[in-house]
């Protein structure tokens, strides 16, 4: 099948093998030329492998996909969604950038709640509450598990947020173990409160705590998750079907976020995702950092064939970065159909992953050096930290320099064990420092990077119906677990059968 990336095959094969260096010994410019800021937020593509023509190239991909317009058509709020007929107006939860009055609409009620959100705080911080549980799972989970765990302070804030998101029961066991159920209160946010982990952890914690007096909500139905577990309606907040699990920790989603760094860091948070808002709306393609990052990754999928990504954050803050951007990622560009329903025709998603530097230095990145696979890297660090070991810092940024520096360029030698071949690309990212502004800028860009890959894939990035099938099965077997049903998969038979023996 003919593709839009066909025309940029040439440029690969002219550009394949050898160092990066050689490009920057072709284009003497070249650092400047691929070096973006916005804000706190610094960019280097230098290390990709494409030069000006490709660069130039992939542009053109860009602007025939009018990414421009996409952008426009999802800050409007119209349906980009189109499989399940909804609008995604996530950036409306953190700002207005857009005169279109359905997006108006959307950020009237972000505002509206997150004054109800700031109330039930206020309630929280005057009674003798010390600790909070978070029950979610997905999106409702791993982005305030990311942001809280990011931007907690070293010692405790007012309380002590803990997640609780696993089904396995022992992860309940670990979470209650040391808290005291009467200084104890709990959030349980799903988007339909239908998720069966959150429903089975949420009844654990409303008998854990001997009632729903202290069981806070979060759902887009509100209705449901008051009558689930006899929650008082003041104490549940709403979301909204425009806004996906995944994007959603602007939303009331992010109470836990609040109560674990305050409310006013919260509200910093959004407005560092909102400030690069305006960047992504407001920057012709060619500038635009969200674009730049989203044709990177084209590239190295689709022209060059790479079906990895890494990312990996040289600041343990970040830590849990990758798995946050593996369902933000993974779960939105994992299709193989495109809007029409017809085949893609090309590699959609590569495989997400990571870990935090210095750490996966002594465990995978022999791999990365010497493999025969080339997996693209995101490089994220911070260049001031707010922890007084200065050496160790130094250290760090150190080692992030020269991992990217030595996949890059590699280092001959003619003992072929000792060689590096190099030519492996990554993009350094760099944080001026890690604050709620900086974090929220960070996100948003990937957010938006994700969006325009979609559009180029011509995929949607705001379903997932991908997870279903799994969990419809899950749901089938659960009699099957208790003796009550037969199945009919001969695995899943055998398999049933050594359980029970051995149960």
């Amino acid at each position: 099948m003919t593709t839009g990336f066909d025309a940029l095959q040439s440029h690969a094969t002219r550009l394949r093998g050898g160092p990066l260096s050689e490009l920057l010994a072709r284009e003497p410019d070249r650092v400047a030329q691929h070096a973006v800021r916005n804000g706190p937020l610094y960019f280097n593509f230098a290390r990709q492998s494409y030069d000006a023509p490709a660069w130039q190239a992939l542009l053109e991909q860009a602007r025939a996909a009018d990414l421009a317009g996409a952008f426009r058509r999802l800050f409007d709020g119209e349906k980009v969604n189109v499989t399940e007929g909804r609008a995604a107006l996530h950036t409306a939860l953190r700002g207005q950038h857009t005169d279109a009055v359905v997006a108006r609409e959307a950020h009237a009620s972000a505002v509206d709640v997150r004054q109800r959100m700031a109330a039930l705080m206020s309630q929280l911080e005057g009674s003798d509450v010390t600790d909070i549980v978070s029950v979610g799972i997905g999106g409702s989970d791993l982005g305030p598990r990311l942001v809280a765990d990011a931007l907690r302070d070293p010692l405790p804030g007012r309380f002590r947020v803990h997640f609780l998101s696993n089904v396995d029961g022992a992860a309940a066991q670990r979470t209650l173990a040391p808290l005291d159920p009467a200084r104890t209160a709990a959030v349980l946010i799903s988007k339909t409160f239908g998720t069966q982990e959150t429903l089975l952890n949420g009844t654990i914690l409303r008998d854990w705590l001997g009632g729903s007096e202290r069981l806070y909500a979060v759902s887009a139905n509100p209705e449901r998750a008051a009558a689930a577990f006899d929650i008082a309606a003041e104490r549940v907040l709403p979301m909204w079907d425009w806004v996906g699990g995944r994007y959603s920790l602007w939303s009331a989603v992010g109470l836990p976020i609040a109560l674990a760094i305050g409310f006013g860091r919260f509200e910093q948070l959004l407005e560092g995702a909102s400030a690069f808002d305006a960047h992504v709306i407001g920057t012709p393609l060619a500038g635009n950092i969200a674009v730049r990052h989203a044709l990177t990754a084209v590239w190295n999928r689709n022209v060059l064939g790479h079906a990895a990504q890494g990312v990996m954050t040289y600041d343990q803050r970040l830590a849990l970065l990758p798995a946050y951007l593996q369902q933000l990622v993974m779960e939105s560009l994992g299709k193989s159909v495109k809007l029409d329903g017809s085949p893609v025709g090309v590699d959609t998603v590569p495989v997400w992953w990571g870990g935090a530097g210095t750490d996966v230095q002594h465990s995978f990145f022999q791999a990365l050096h010497q493999g025969t696979g080339i997996v693209p890297l995101d490089f994220v660090g911070t260049v001031n930290s707010d922890a007084p070991y200065a050496e160790n810092h130094r250290a760090l940024l150190s080692n992030l320099l020269a991992q990217s520096e030595a996949l890059a360029n590699g280092q001959h030698s003619d003992d072929p064990h000792r060689s590096y071949a190099g030519g492996r690309p990554s993009t350094l990212i760099l944080l001026d420092a890690l604050t709620p502004q900086s974090l929220g800028a960070l996100i948003a860009m990937y957010e938006h990077s994700v969006y325009a890959q979609s559009v180029l894939w011509g995929i949607n990035a705001f379903d997932q119906f991908g997870v279903e099938l799994g969990k419809q099965l899950a749901n089938g077997l659960l009699p099957a677990l208790k003796g009550e049903t037969e199945v009919k998969d001969p695995v899943t038979r055998a398999l049933l059968a050594e359980i029970a023996a051995r149960g």
